[in-house]
């Protein structure tokens, strides 16, 4: 008889607790599932960089990011074959402010450097600003600071004043502009023509 009611107290247990573990399972709050993030489909177009690479738009707001330029120099970074361009001149004139790559302050735009003394005629030589399109936005004379009739260089300054052509609502490639430093030509020539062009950018 007490064995009887052992094995009775023994399921009443058993029975107790299985009731209770079910009741908690089935009311316990159901984790959620792992969502599924929106995938986002961005335009095929590019952007030219400031170091002449081209980027896709890309993350979820589909932006374009030019790599980041190295923290081991403030000089702005420049396509390898705009560098060329700069060093075939390099033995005729040198732009040493702005530098190539530049972004535009206020105007006026101030211009020094040196050039050889046949890039001169009667001490000057034409300097032109243009916008990405080749549109001209400023144009002055460079003027030789010492004797120009030599071979040997000669220091020269300029300056332009400008109204920025940029607005915020443009275009990323609106921005972009260039010096144009034409040698000048008397004759007439076309043989005779010479220019260093060095791309600059303008403020927003």
């Amino acid at each position: 008889m007490k064995y009887a009611i052992a094995i009775l107290l023994g399921i009443a247990v058993v029975a107790g607790v299985a009731s209770t573990f079910f009741t908690q399972t089935a009311t316990a709050p159901s984790e959620p599932l792992n969502e599924i993030p929106e995938l986002v489909a961005c335009t095929m177009d590019a952007m030219m960089c400031l170091d002449g690479s081209y980027v896709g738009r890309t993350g979820p707001s589909c932006e374009f990011v030019c790599p980041a330029a190295s923290s081991a120099s403030t000089a702005p970074v420049v396509s390898a074959d705009v560098q060329a361009h700069i060093d075939s001149k390099a033995d005729k004139i040198v732009l040493t402010s702005p530098a190539a790559g530049a972004l535009l302050g206020e105007s006026p735009l101030l211009l020094k450097g040196q050039a050889r003394g046949n890039w001169f005629f009667e001490a000057s030589f034409p300097v032109t600003l243009v916008n990405w399109d080749g549109l001209i936005i400023a144009q002055g004379v460079a003027m030789a600071e010492g004797d120009w009739m030599t071979t040997d260089f000669v220091p020269f300054t300029a300056s332009l004043k400008f109204v920025n052509p940029y607005k915020p609502a443009d275009q990323e490639i609106m921005k972009r502009g260039s010096l144009i430093l034409k040698k000048d030509n008397p004759s007439g020539l076309p043989e005779k023509d010479d220019a260093l062009e060095i791309p600059v950018r303008f403020a927003e």
